[in-house]
């Protein structure tokens, strides 16, 4: 029967009010979900993965309107504290019942973040943490629809440097179109040189079938390059039936998808490390 809950808050008068909340729950993760306007009033939700509804018996009010659970609580709150417009309320710190949690205020909303502690004995799967610091990231970037591309390239250099890499750590490559994409990923990606590769594209539908051949084959040309090299490529390439549908996704309702891509990158160079240090504390447990 039940689908979803959603929690709402007047957080201002206007769009702008928002903003600070809104970047700062994008930035960590959060995704936009529906969105509307109704005379001067507007709505934009916000989704995680997964949602609960907790209901606690104690003498006072709870300390925040929201608590939001996280893979690496110390790297939320690096991000959180280069983001404009937050008040940390509660350093970092661990909790009687095992938990690393901190708060803060934002838009006139108390957000508290925390990563639980695993019991002893108790396994969760492999998560890998978003601490980029010492690894080596290219993008691709599309100069074809530069007006999109460069948008989205903006929100994945931001990405990347919430999650610690180094501006020279960082390496911009240009090519004609979204079709050249896939052939300049596989050659960075065979020189061994970086941990992930980012593709930046944008594709506008047009009135004849030229779209859909360039967009399945750069897909399958990025997808077999990752799968070829095993090196981790972010997909930041839009494909969209309307220049607006492509603005909304390079920065506006519905996101960086540039940003999403590079965090996808970030992630998946880390796993991969750590399924290569697992796989290998595997093998020396069996001898």
């Amino acid at each position: 029967m039940i689908r979803s809950i959603v929690f709402p808050r007047v957080l201002g008068r206007s769009l702008d009010d928002l903003q600070p909340a809104l970047e700062l729950l994008r930035a960590l993760g959060f995704a936009g979900g529906k969105e509307w306007h109704e005379g001067g009033s507007h709505g934009l939700e916000m989704l995680a993965p997964n949602g609960g509804f907790e209901m606690i018996a104690a003498p006072d009010a709870p300390s925040v309107d929201a608590m939001i659970e996280v893979s690496d609580a110390d790297l939320a709150y690096e991000i959180t504290g280069k983001q404009n417009g937050v008040t940390i309320r509660k350093e970092i710190g661990d909790t009687p019942y095992g938990a690393r949690l901190f708060e803060v205020e934002v838009s006139g909303l108390r957000l508290g973040f925390l990563t639980y502690a695993k019991k002893p004995g108790e396994e969760r799967g492999m998560n890998a943490p978003l601490d980029a610091r010492g690894k080596r990231f290219a993008l691709v970037v599309a100069r074809f629809n530069s007006f999109i591309t460069e948008r989205l390239l903006d929100g994945a250099l931001l990405a990347l440097r919430q999650c610690g890499v180094a501006p020279n750590e960082i390496t911009i490559v240009r090519v004609p179109g979204s079709f050249e994409i896939s052939t300049a990923a596989r050659q960075l990606a065979e020189s061994r040189n970086y941990h992930a590769i980012v593709c930046l594209g944008c594709l506008l539908r047009g009135n004849t079938f030229h779209y859909d051949v360039i967009a399945n084959e750069t897909t399958r040309g990025i997808g077999q390059s990752a799968q070829d090299t095993g090196v981790p490529h972010g997909f930041g390439v839009l494909t969209c039936d309307t220049l607006e549908q492509a603005i909304d996704r390079a920065g506006l309702k519905a996101g960086n998808k540039g940003y999403e891509a590079a965090m996808a990158a970030v992630e998946m160079a880390c796993l991969r490390e750590s399924i290569a240090v697992h796989a290998s504390e595997t093998r020396e447990g069996a001898r």
